[in-house]
């Protein structure tokens, strides 16, 4: 871990590199053409871009085509616990002196550039040096002049959940809905296939806007369904339906994720038996996850489960708060979040749910919310709150032997920290 964060810090304290997110291709492009162009030796590229889901539509699509015994490489972000996991390149993940090398490289340039930029170049530089069927990219916050988007003739683009989250990238008089959609959406390549998902009736009225022009083959989410059956949930599309066989994936919104990854994968021709062997594994690490064993959990009592959740936006914390809603046993939030997120709209979603939450700042995050404003923030919205300053604190205050469910949520970052203690 400690070498993980090293390489983020010789990133960031770069004098030609900055932390400061600032759209526009121009740097990435010129940084590019110095080396060559790698990004053009890459085929079969699938972008995915949007608000919420993008690494469950991609991971899901990565185990599929992975089981059909073909390789892709990939490009998320954030990574969880250590800076490697964003750099997956067919069969392992990118080594921390792989990635010193690949620093070395790009700083040599002399192009200024952003932090994202350069990581996005790093994958770019490895995975050109690649022979694999698929190439999967996730995009940052928005895609018009996001550095992911640098692609000219991708296999497909993938528009995930769109919502209000990155209001805060865009200009003061721009912060609406409609621009947020206009900038994931309305940049999208004219030759390739698209595959839109789940999105709330308003939000697909502005992306089919956004598309009306658009020459490539759109798949609409009208393609398939995902539904319910006794207990059971299903894919279904005119030719197929899937039984979605799994004991990991918890929320109606993660399903959506996997049938919208299913109906993709299947376009890629992999069969519909592969696909409904594989689902039982997939398994989203920070998303609805149960810690099952480890030291954190093995500080707990018997009757206590520990999950954590790294949703930070509306739109996540009422699908967390769905499913929240049916597990009946008592529950507490440690909440942690990053100050360019909506705190006032996260929390307030969880109304009648939580017995207590504990507030407390993200370790190692500059740009982390104080736990002091947290609290602040979820007393004004009448809950029951107090503050802690690490996770031990936190939980020392929550535990007992009663039976009840502790869910840590608000950040990605923080579900990173706590993998990693645990």
């Amino acid at each position: 871990m400690s070498r993980s964060i090293s390489l983020y810090k010789q990133l960031a304290n770069h004098k030609l590199i900055n932390q400061t997110i600032n759209f526009d291709l121009k740097r990435i492009k010129s940084a590019l053409k110095k080396l060559g162009n790698p990004e053009k030796k890459l085929g079969n590229v699938i972008n995915f871009l949007g608000s919420s889901g993008k690494f469950t539509t991609l991971h899901s699509v990565k185990c599929f085509i992975e089981a059909n015994k073909q390789t892709t490489t990939a490009y998320i972000s954030p990574s969880l616990r250590d800076i490697k996991e964003r750099f997956w390149m067919g069969d392992r993940f990118l080594t921390h002196q792989e990635i010193k090398k690949s620093i070395k490289l790009i700083t040599k340039l002399k192009v200024p550039l952003t932090v994202f930029e350069a990581l996005t170049i790093i994958y770019i530089i490895n995975a050109s040096q690649k022979n694999t069927d698929y190439h999967l990219v996730e995009a940052g916050a928005l895609f018009a002049k996001d550095s992911t988007n640098v692609f000219d003739f991708p296999l497909a683009q993938v528009i995930v959940n769109i919502n209000k989250q990155h209001l805060n990238f865009l200009a003061k008089n721009k912060k609406t809905l409609e621009e947020v959609v206009f900038q994931k959406v309305g940049f999208l390549s004219n030759f390739t296939r698209i595959y839109v998902g789940k999105q709330k009736p308003d939000v697909l009225i502005k992306i089919k806007k956004n598309l009306k022009k658009n020459k490539s083959i759109i798949n609409y989410p009208n393609t398939w369904k995902l539904i319910k059956k006794s207990k059971n949930y299903f894919y279904k599309d005119k030719k197929n339906k899937i039984k979605l066989n799994t004991k990991n994936i918890h929320s109606k919104g993660l399903l959506e994720n996997l049938c919208h990854a299913i109906k993709i994968s299947l376009d890629l021709k992999i069969d519909k038996k592969v696909i409904e062997k594989t689902i039982p594994s997939i398994f989203f690490e920070g998303r609805f996850q149960y810690l099952k064993k480890g030291k954190i959990k093995n500080e707990l009592y018997k009757k206590e489960q520990i999950m954590l959740d790294g949703a930070h936006a509306e739109t996540d914390a009422k699908n967390l708060a769905n499913y929240l809603r049916n597990i009946k046993v008592p529950k507490y939030a440690i909440w942690a979040m990053m100050k360019n997120k909506e705190p006032d709209l996260f929390i307030k979603q969880f109304k009648g749910i939580f017995k207590k939450i504990i507030t407390l700042p993200i370790e190692n995050e500059k740009n982390c919310m104080t736990a002091s404003d947290l609290k602040a923030i979820a007393k004004k919205n009448k809950f029951n709150v107090d503050k802690a300053n690490n996770l031990n604190r936190a939980i020392k205050i929550i535990t007992s032997s009663d039976k009840k469910l502790i869910i840590c949520m608000g950040s990605l970052y923080n579900v990173g920290n706590i993998l990693n203690k645990n």
